[in-house]
């Protein structure tokens, strides 16, 4: 089937076994979710936003349980190096937090929203300089496959793309829980997967 419409977030459904090249990929999920929260308005704008929550709530809980860890165990300075990661995420999730109390649809949203997406970037761009490549770099390939394995399990906590009819129960709740419930369910998923309680 060949389709000429812009990708959107979340069709790669790929089976991922490298966790670097999972979290790049979210990455750019994340970059066509703000763009289309950008380019879109009223019902539309509300749903492309709460995907955009859903996805970025995923993402982050994912690399503090998952990532981080590994970063601080593995990596020459990894504590101050996951130091960094977590201030930045600090900061756009209080950003978040916010926008994700107000409407689309009002004035002071929009200039929220672009403020959020460059720090989000310039957390991205962080990420893979500092975090990433070395993570690559000291990790096995068994150790990037399970890694990878416990951020698919969170990724599919909160799909980006909802498939009518085809909802989970668990999804649809996920869907219409605050910032925090989606957090807990993810960081329970992934828990479950690396056999943490």
């Amino acid at each position: 089937m060949s389709d000429t419409h812009t990708p959107r977030a979340g069709d790669d459904q790929a089976s991922d076994t490298d966790v670097v090249a999972l979290l790049i990929r979210q990455h750019g999920d994340i970059r066509n979710l703000f763009d289309e929260v950008e380019a879109t308005s009223g019902d539309e704008r509300r749903d492309a936003f709460r995907r955009l929550v859903r996805l970025l709530a995923v993402h982050e809980t994912a690399e503090e349980e998952v990532v981080h860890p590994y970063a601080r165990r593995k990596l020459p300075g990894g504590d101050r190096l996951v130091e960094d990661r977590l201030a930045e995420e600090r900061k756009a999730k209080e950003t978040l937090a916010a926008l994700d109390e107000m409407d689309p649809d009002d004035p002071e949203f929009m200039p929220r929203l672009l403020a959020l997406r460059t720090d989000v970037q310039e957390h991205a761009r962080a990420e893979e300089r500092y975090e990433f490549t070395h993570i690559r770099r000291t990790a096995g390939p068994a150790e990037l496959a399970s890694m990878a394995k416990a951020v698919k399990a969170a990724e599919a906590m909160a799909p980006t793309r909802p498939h009518p009819g085809a909802e989970t129960m668990t999804a649809a709740n996920v869907a219409l829980g605050p910032l925090a419930a989606v957090m807990d369910r993810t960081r329970d998923a992934i828990r479950r997967v690396m056999g943490r309680s």
